[in-house]
């Protein structure tokens, strides 16, 4: 455990860094901007609870390099791994040679995560695969994001991702065994159709997905506070979840038991492993 102040207090248990479950992954730059210092104020205040940082839609493309390396450096500091995010996708649209220097820089970079999304494009299951072997090939870590909504993770309105439909979730569930057979980490699995802009959530796609693929091997993207807490409730605080960076105090909160809603005060227990 990590020390904290008022160790005294009983509270859940929860593995230490390096975890293999309980996974919290923070967004990095990008719905608000930040850098090397608001970073190292986050590692030095809760860091411990911080387990890696992914920098979305491709925030890094609009940061200079040094600045990037140093954030990354900053993180492994701390027992953190950094994750590309989806940007791949906007990559892909330049063929083959992108996709190969994009894997390239973001290793010089100090990345050590490529995380392959194809929210907004249609990406057969082979090239997916074969995009895995890259980031495998180069030492890095494989995770691609799976969802059953296309046009995900852009922030489009409800209305506007419903018109698209949604996928069925057995093809999710397919193409994560086959992304995890062929040597992927971890498969992060898109909240939009299934938690997050549905007018129901749909909850038997999130069993599903566990049950079939194993709860240490997929993670969750965590919206909002009450996404969180549900999956926590339900699912224990060693659930995989990814969550903005301004949520990691209130998510280990909930992890560790100390505070909650009226829904999860004193529920969230464990046993050390």
């Amino acid at each position: 455990m990590a020390d904290t102040t008022f160790a005294f207090i009983p509270r859940a248990a929860r593995s230490a860094k390096p975890r293999k479950t309980g996974l919290t992954e923070i967004r990095g730059p990008y719905y608000s901007a930040y850098g090397p210092r608001h970073l190292a104020d986050l590692f030095e205040t809760v860091g411990a609870w911080v387990d890696g940082i992914k920098y979305a839609g491709g925030s890094f493309a609009l940061m200079p390099a040094d600045i990037v390396k140093s954030m990354n450096k900053m993180a492994h500091d701390h027992g953190a791994y950094v994750s590309t995010g989806g940007w791949i996708e906007n990559v892909l649209r330049f063929g083959p040679s992108a996709v190969d220097r994009y894997i390239e820089e973001a290793k010089v970079l100090g990345f050590d995560v490529i995380e392959i999304s194809a929210g907004f494009i249609s990406l057969p299951t082979d090239s997916l695969l074969r995009i895995v072997e890259k980031v495998k090939k180069a030492g890095l870590k494989a995770k691609p994001e799976l969802g059953i909504q296309f046009g995900a993770g852009g922030s489009s309105a409800a209305e506007e991702l419903e018109a698209e439909g949604t996928k069925d979730a057995g093809w999710l569930i397919a193409q994560g065994r086959r992304a995890l057979d062929a040597g992927a980490d971890i498969v992060m699995i898109e909240s939009e159709g299934i938690i997050e802009n549905v007018k129901s959530w749909r909850t038997d796609v999130v069993a599903r997905i566990i049950n079939q693929l194993g709860i240490e091997k997929v993670m969750f993207e965590g919206a909002d506070p009450p996404v969180f807490e549900w999956y926590i409730k339900n699912y224990g605080n060693e659930i995989n979840l990814f969550v903005d960076h301004s949520q990691i105090v209130q998510l280990e909160a909930l992890r560790s038991g100390i505070w909650g809603t009226k829904s999860t005060w004193g529920r969230v227990q464990s046993l050390p492993g």
